[in-house]
């Protein structure tokens, strides 16, 4: 003989379907909008930087030298510009055009001491017209960043669009005799 159990069946209480769709929805969104924002990244890296620096100009605030590299003050200050035969106390951030920060001053201990003129020709050209004290964002053009090889083996994408933020804490005089450190800002052979 076979016996039959029966479960006692409570209601849905009021609200929770409503909950439960909520839920979902979501859920989706937030898939939507990671898939969103892995798509966008892949899209800034694929394009050409030609083509952001010339939508880039168009904003406000941005300028651009005869060089093609683009600048904006975010912070003004009154203090000396360098010359190319000084050294300068930077605190920086790189990104690439994805917004992938590849290297920070912060990374190395906090402000680093660097010659001008031993940079690569977007840094040489854009602390020269920066004021001590102030903060600018460069966007540096392949030519006058890394170029073709790239750089910090893979970090820095062959022809790729550099986004400098840059604060010049302090010039000082190069002593006669120094170097520079191979045409890059704080060891990118080994940036991150």
């Amino acid at each position: 003989m076979s016996e039959v159990t029966a479960v006692p069946l409570r209601p849905i209480k009021k609200g929770s379907l409503v909950k439960l769709w909520v839920g979902l929805a979501l859920v989706a969104s937030a898939g939507l909008l990671t898939a969103w924002a892995g798509t966008s990244r892949q899209v800034a890296m694929a394009e050409p930087a030609s083509d952001f620096l010339a939508r880039n100009a168009r904003k406000s605030g941005v300028i651009t030298t005869a060089s093609g590299l683009q600048y904006k003050v975010i912070e003004p200050a009154t203090g000396p510009k360098p010359l190319s035969s000084d050294m300068v106390v930077v605190e920086y951030e790189g990104k690439l055009a994805n917004g992938q920060t590849f290297d920070a001053s912060a990374r190395h201990g906090g402000p680093a001491t660097l010659p001008v003129s031993g940079l690569i020709p977007g840094w040489v050209e854009g602390l020269q017209l920066m004021n001590t004290g102030s903060k600018v964002r460069f966007w540096i053009p392949p030519e006058l960043g890394y170029g073709a090889q790239g750089a910090g083996d893979g970090v820095i994408p062959p022809n790729a669009l550099i986004v400098f933020d840059v604060k010049l804490v302090a010039v000082q005089p190069q002593s006669p005799g120094m170097g520079g450190i191979g045409g890059m800002p704080h060891d990118m052979g080994g940036a991150q």
